[in-house]
């Protein structure tokens, strides 16, 4: 790469906590209120819980799939991927402690969720399904198919890594101390301060659409601010990178890009897949796919492309 991958990152980085510190704005405050219900994209057949997890199952036949929305997000965020896979698919999608209107759990909450994952297929017999994972919910797929890769066929992660980007040079003890830092900041929000930051969030980061930044932001403001603050510290304290040649199986990476975005932090859409590539390797069967122009939330801008990239992955690992 022509640009230094680490200044790039930690640009993008200072950027988000740049968001995270303007919680308090009065202008985002008064833009939106939380959603007074949850936005069910679909009727789920089934509707039941595991663990820590709500689980709403989809589809009849075919290879089990199971999606985990990312920090703060519900089953509506898998909305279009669900309509297009479950003619051929079983899908399950979950809702994680604390998110989409749910109770909280106390203690440590990333281990909690992987294991009831691994409930949930254990459970349920589901053999060897597909995990597809946004954000927070493509690093819980990681980690699954590091800590037992004989539980799954393979992992898709639309924007979710091993470690958080901007961070991978820091020593842990310094990525600890940032993450309690953010965890103390973010702690104790009051609902129009979290639904304040979500939107903001949503219109810089999340989203191109400016009315589809409102709706997101509005669905995420159901979760809990204080569940969202633990989950974001254990993101941050977490580096799966020195695990990542024992995953076996085939690994997808979306990593979305925006031009205008990258043109604030000199990076081209190269540069970018080339640093996600980096902050995966030692993955033995991966593959890197830009998906442009969008953002975070990659399959609300570009709902064909993640579709694409999702039916190609499955197609060459299960067949037609």
């Amino acid at each position: 790469m022509t640009l230094n991958k680490r200044v790039l990152a930690r640009a993008a980085f200072a950027t988000a906590l740049l968001l995270a510190s303007s919680v308090g704005s009065p202008t985002f405050a008064a833009a939106v209120k939380p959603a007074a219900a949850p936005a069910v994209a679909n009727a789920a057949e089934n509707r039941f819980e595991v663990g820590t997890l709500l689980v709403e199952r989809h589809g009849d036949h075919g290879k089990p799939l199971i999606l985990i929305p990312g920090l703060a997000s519900g089953a509506w965020a898998w909305s279009g991927v669900v309509k297009q896979l479950e003619g051929a698919h079983v899908v399950y999608v979950v809702t994680l402690a604390g998110f989409d209107g749910r109770t909280p759990v106390a203690g440590q909450v990333m281990p909690q969720a992987l294991q009831s994952l691994k409930d949930l297929i254990r459970t349920r017999k589901l053999d060897k399904p597909v995990l597809i994972g946004h954000s927070l919910g493509g690093i819980l797929s990681i980690a699954l198919a590091q800590s037992d890769s004989s539980l799954v066929a393979g992992v898709i992660s639309i924007d979710g890594l091993p470690v958080f980007p901007g961070t991978e040079a820091m020593p842990a003890q310094q990525r600890s101390a940032m993450a309690e830092g953010i965890k103390a900041q973010m702690t104790g929000l009051g609902r129009e301060q979290f639904a304040a930051m979500q939107l903001q969030y949503m219109r810089a980061i999340g989203v191109l659409d400016a009315d589809m930044a409102q709706q997101l932001a509005t669905h995420s403001s159901r979760s809990d601010p204080d569940a969202a603050a633990q989950y974001m510290a254990e993101i941050l304290s977490l580096d799966l990178r020195p695990g990542m040649a024992g995953i076996s199986v085939p690994v997808l990476l979306l990593s979305p890009y925006n031009a205008a975005d990258g043109a604030i932090l000199r990076m081209q859409e190269a540069d970018k897949t080339a640093y996600y590539r980096s902050l995966m390797a030692g993955t033995p069967k991966l593959d890197v796919v830009s998906i442009a122009p969008s953002r975070h939330f990659a399959m609300f801008d570009q709902p064909r492309l993640v579709g694409d990239a999702i039916s190609n992955y499955l197609q060459a690992l299960v067949g037609p």
